[in-house]
């Protein structure tokens, strides 16, 4: 529950004190080893809504592996690649990587698309998490102090993120734990054009290794409405992951990519 903004304690709300808060954000996450993650693996369940009806579940796996950053910095730089698997035997899934996304399945790789990749990646380079992973020190990033707030009873520092692109997400960050739980950013419907809000509540964090933490429940509403829900059984880093859980098999049979069955703003 999000209420009215409060004031808690006297820290000026400065660019240094928004700084701070962010600093403070990834020490908690593990400070150099959470920078230092790797890869990740993430398994458990996940749940789609329409209109806050349950309109899908299935047992999903997420590989992720973290991308070597350039030197100097880049924007925009997506500093990922993900492979999300679904069912007991992971004959369906999912690839992003700098070049694209595909859906995978026993017929052959059906490509998604630029609108739906587009959105995959504006989705990635919004979500904090993987903000403070890899794109701190990104030119033209910048910290805006919002205040102080109240999400479900516990008093946040709320900072909002904005790139050298202007995109901007509003963070939520707990003022005990320090852990980012709650965000908030907008985007226009690319065809309509009216506003779209999307916002992600982090939960649940524990430790994955070597001091290193990370939430095992995610939940995602679009303008009010919860859309997607994700409970971690297990989450695991640094499992050395390879190229070929990330790029598609020699010789798979490429489908005609207006057959997907992926909507835009699917995690």
């Amino acid at each position: 529950m999000l209420c009215a903004p409060a004031l808690f304690g006297q820290a000026p709300r400065t660019a240094e004190w928004a700084k701070q808060v962010v600093d403070d954000a990834l020490q908690a996450l593990g400070g150099e080893k959470f920078l230092a993650m790797r890869d990740r693996v993430e398994e458990g369940r996940s749940y789609a809504f329409y209109r806050e009806d349950l309109s899908g579940m299935s047992r999903v796996k997420f590989y992720i592996r973290y991308l070597t950053a350039p030197e100097p910095m880049q924007a925009d730089f997506l500093g990922q690649r993900e492979r999300r698997a679904f069912g007991k035997n992971e004959d369906v899934y999912i690839i992003f990587n700098e070049d694209g996304g595909w859906e995978v399945t026993y017929r052959g790789a059906r490509p998604m698309g630029e609108a739906l990749y587009e959105s995959y990646k504006e989705t990635l380079l919004h979500n904090v998490l993987h903000t403070l992973r890899v794109r701190l020190k990104e030119p033209g990033m910048a910290f805006d102090p919002v205040g102080t707030d109240i999400v479900d009873r516990q008093p946040c520092n709320v900072v909002r993120i904005v790139d050298g692109a202007n995109r901007q997400t509003t963070v939520w960050f707990h003022q005990s734990s320090k852990f980012p739980v709650r965000q908030q950013w907008e985007r226009r419907d690319p065809k309509l054009k009216f506003r779209i809000e999307e916002v992600t509540i982090f939960d649940k964090y524990r430790d994955v290794g070597g001091g290193v933490m990370w939430p095992f429940a995610v939940r995602r509403e679009r303008n009010g409405e919860r859309n997607f829900e994700m409970y971690a059984d297990a989450v695991t880093i640094n499992r050395g992951l390879g190229d070929e859980l990330f790029t598609l098999p020699a010789g798979l049979k490429m489908l005609d990519p207006k057959g997907s069955n992926l909507r835009p703003g699917r995690r």
